[in-house]
């Protein structure tokens, strides 16, 4: 089986890199340097020349702010990109895993975790752009694995356990919201995830969408204490506070928990809770 990896340079690209080597498949790493995706010729080309028959779609414009500025820019990395590696699949018979965001939910009111077929209502552009590749690929009909997930980091590229890791060493005291409520999702444990469903036998009769994240549950201000308790670093003083503190063009969703039944059924899967796999990848930074 010949595997396309896409946005190979970010978080979950570069787990799946090292889980790539473990591999009896071929795996091709790609970004935009290797290959645009935002060309549906050069996408079907890679994919026809190199026999693919399963893309692992890791590439997406992730700046929740900027997109406010940039909706037309973040569309065609999260919407127009999407689409192609949808129609890619298609005209070869291949399976695409896609990864998408509890943004795509936000504009409701929601107070238990959020199903696969909830309804999508985004609040800002960032939502809105993965919400268009979501309806890309159902407009497309390919085969696909759709995980929508939340709170992504990692040893790698900048996120919120790292940007925490530096405040602490800067300040003696800090603000984090507490109103806005979700768990986290250790880049490791999903990219394994992922691997582990591709790697499996039949796992083309279950295409549908699938919520991953972590177990449990927690505010940002919960993340960063348990961030600070864990490795360590008690010199800076953590206060909650709400969200209208700082002022935003977005609205974040207040409330996105994920129901994660329906990919642990399907593909009888365990998953960590969020404070021991903070400690894995704290762990891993040393």
């Amino acid at each position: 089986m010949n595997i396309l990896v896409t946005g190979a340079n970010g978080q979950l690209g570069r787990h799946l890199r090292l889980l790539g080597e473990e591999s009896q498949h071929r795996y091709y790493f790609t970004d935009v340097e290797d290959l645009d995706i935002t060309r549906r010729d050069a996408v079907l080309n890679f994919v026809l020349t190199n026999g693919i028959n399963v893309i692992i779609n890791c590439a997406a414009y992730t700046n929740v702010d900027r997109a406010e500025d940039e909706e037309s820019v973040a569309e065609l990395v999260n919407g127009t990109a999407v689409r192609h590696l949808a129609d890619a699949m298609k005209v070869s018979g291949g399976t695409l895993v896609h990864f998408s965001t509890d943004y795509v939910f936000g504009g409701g009111i929601y107070n238990r975790p959020c199903r696969e077929d909830a309804s999508t209502n985004p609040t800002g552009a960032y939502g809105r752009t993965k919400l268009k590749g979501e309806q890309a690929i159902a407009e497309i009909g390919c085969h696909c694995v759709l995980v929508r997930t939340a709170w992504l980091y990692s040893e790698y590229g900048k996120n919120f356990v790292k940007t925490m890791l530096r405040i602490f060493d800067e300040k003696e005291m800090c603000k984090v919201v507490f109103d806005q409520v979700g768990t986290p999702t250790y880049a490791g444990d999903l990219a394994k995830t992922v691997f582990d469903i591709v790697e499996s036998e039949g796992f083309r009769g279950k295409d549908g969408i699938y919520h991953y994240s972590n177990e449990g549950v927690c505010s940002w201000y919960d993340f960063a204490v348990e961030i600070a308790r864990q490795s360590g670093k008690s010199g800076c003083k953590i206060e909650p506070c709400h969200s209208d503190e700082f002022p935003s063009k977005v609205v974040r969703p207040s409330y996105s928990v994920l129901d994660k039944t329906k990919i642990k059924s399907a593909f009888g899967i365990e998953i960590p809770h969020w404070t021991v796999s903070l400690g894995k990848c704290l762990q891993n930074m040393k």
